[in-house]
């Protein structure tokens, strides 16, 4: 491995992978393209290598921790659900058959080239995290209104479009409203984004139901494809990093539910132990090893619950 710094985002280790070249990293992947001419003439376009690493982060920061396995997780989830959704998305290949490199194996998808939305697309079902903050301030989210005497995990009669803009690696995503989301990307595509946003959503939500989980809401993205035309998903989609997923068999409207996330990291960090101050400069401390399995337990747990598979 080499130190490469990412043109852009967040400064990490890259991998040396034969024939693709280190371009991007976000918080969690690794964006590589082809420096070898052949790999894109196999695959029959533009394409982009896309690794999910091990990291995690909370509170707009990346841990020096990691949770293990946590990439091939997320991964393995992501490409089971792309699968269920009649959505249009940037998955090519994802098997070493295929081209993936063996170095990344399991935790790596060949997805079309892209130009990125700058929009965060949400759908939310259920009133919790920073819709409630708004909805008890206005009795709004993203400056929708909402019905009065709702609590923490009420369940909304129609779930809701609430945007957000994306924001540097570092920076807090921004909620805006949908005029908003209109005013950046047009009328026509804004439209798009919100009815495929919707669908996925209302797609998953019956779906994870019908295996105990309440997707209480998710993050999707979508970017323009220059070879079909046509806006696609792309990203990860309906992961415990994008989605919020509760036990129905313990949801209770009128409390925070457990959740299959980074619960057991967001509780630890501002925890009395470990002696951070959130509104501080410092960067976390790392993470004890019980939170560290903990959290690997609680992504394991939402990969085989919602596919119905054994994670091996």
């Amino acid at each position: 491995m080499t130190e490469t710094p990412a043109p852009r985002g967040f400064s990490t280790t890259a991998l040396d992978l034969p024939g693709w070249k280190h371009v991007y990293s976000g918080k969690v992947r690794d964006l590589y393209e082809p420096a070898d001419e052949s790999i894109q003439q196999r695959i029959g376009q533009e394409c982009v290598l896309v690794v999910a690493s091990d990291r995690i982060s909370a509170y707009d920061h990346v841990l020096a921790s990691e949770i293990p396995d946590k990439g091939r997780i997320l991964t393995q989830l992501s490409l089971w659900w792309f699968d269920q959704l009649d959505v249009e998305h940037h998955v090519l290949a994802s098997t070493v058959e295929d081209g993936v490199p063996a170095e990344v194996e399991g935790r790596a998808m060949i997805c079309k080239k892209l130009d990125m939305f700058p929009v965060e697309c949400i759908a939310r079902g259920y009133l919790t995290g920073s819709g409630l903050q708004e909805y008890k301030a206005s009795g709004t989210v993203c400056s929708i209104p909402l019905p009065e005497g709702l609590v923490d995990g009420s369940r909304l009669e129609q779930a809701i479009f609430t945007p957000s803009a994306k924001a540097e690696v570092g920076e807090h995503d921004e909620n805006i409203t949908y005029d908003a989301v209109a005013a950046i990307v047009g009328d026509d595509i804004a439209g798009r984004l919100k009815e495929l946003t919707l669908k996925i959503y209302t797609t998953a939500e019956d779906i994870a139901r019908q295996r105990g989980i309440i997707l209480a809401d998710t993050k999707v993205e979508f970017g323009y494809d220059a070879v079909s035309g046509s806006i696609t998903l792309g990203d990860e989609v309906l992961t415990p990093d994008s989605s919020r997923f509760w036990d129905a068999a313990t949801y209770q409207p009128g409390q925070a539910q457990p959740s299959y996330d980074k619960q057991y990291v967001r509780d630890w960090l501002t925890s009395a132990e470990s002696g951070w101050d959130r509104s501080s400069d410092t960067p976390p401390p790392a993470l004890p090893a019980e939170v560290v399995e903990r959290t690997r337990s609680r992504y394991v747990e939402a990969y085989e619950k919602i596919t119905g598979k054994t994670f091996a």
